[in-house]
């Protein structure tokens, strides 16, 4: 099998006039864990709706482990392996974390929930002990029966990771998990991303986030975007002292 679970082709998108994404293309290599960094409006999200299915490119082929997925719609892509949380939380605020979990388990494989009462009581047991599994490795074991309203901000973040997780995914991407965060709930949800590495070591981790520390913890490969364009990628001690990248993105200051 291939080390490479992702190869973005010379991947173009419009809007209008303008281009979002303007050829772009990468080779992911399986269990990394890859940042996409870039100024706003540099087309980070754009690529990840690329690869989720929720945009189609323009030009250009997307393939996931060998197969060409630029035509798949999204559960599709959810049901061969790739797993998606979002910027703006996609988290049903009258659930509980159990069911919220549950629901994307059954969501992502293609089943609806009388799916459920159809399950022997081995298949159900094994399904709950997936939950409580997932609910720990993110961070929210013993808050499986809260209402998702309930949570903190933090807490709410590692649901939507959760429920990606529960797709099963082979690939992760996350937009922006740090995001709303306060600055003491940042390491948390850090923790939560190592704790996915270190349970899945063969799962691939992209993730798009504009807060340098998040970066520099998690990211083993940077990838700078600026007006569509890759223009640096590299380790995050490469990127960080890129000339190029300073000027668009970080900033003189930058330590």
């Amino acid at each position: 099998m291939s080390n490479i679970v992702l190869k973005i082709d010379s991947v173009t998108k419009k809007f209008g006039g303008l281009v979002a994404v303007n050829s772009v293309s990468l080779d992911i290599e399986r269990g990394s864990i890859v940042a996409i960094i870039g100024p706003n409006g540099a087309g980070k999200t754009t690529l990840l709706n690329l690869v989720s299915g929720l945009l189609y490119p323009d030009e250009g082929r997307i393939y996931f482990e060998g197969r060409d997925i630029t035509r798949r719609k999204p559960h599709e892509r959810a049901q061969m392996g790739i797993g998606r949380s979002f910027q703006n939380l996609g988290v049903i605020t009258g659930f509980t974390v159990y069911e919220s979990i549950v629901v994307a388990s059954m969501g992502s494989r293609g089943n609806g929930m009388l799916s459920l009462l159809l399950r022997g009581r081995e298949e159900m047991q094994s399904l709950d002990q997936e939950v409580l599994k997932i609910a720990k490795i993110v961070g929210l074991n013993g808050k499986e029966h809260y209402i998702v309203r309930q949570l903190t901000q933090a807490e709410q973040r590692k649901l939507d990771i959760a429920m990606a997780l529960a797709s099963r995914p082979r690939l992760l991407l996350l937009d922006e998990p740090t995001s709303g965060l306060a600055v003491e709930d940042i390491p948390n949800i850090i923790e939560s991303i190592r704790r996915l590495r270190r349970t899945y070591g063969d799962l691939t981790i992209i993730l798009v986030e504009h807060k340098i520390e998040v970066i520099r913890d998690l990211a083993e490969r940077v990838v700078v975007l600026k007006e569509g364009r890759v223009i640096a990628d590299g380790s995050y001690s490469e990127v960080i002292n890129n000339r190029e990248v300073i000027e668009a993105y970080i900033g003189d200051d930058i330590a």
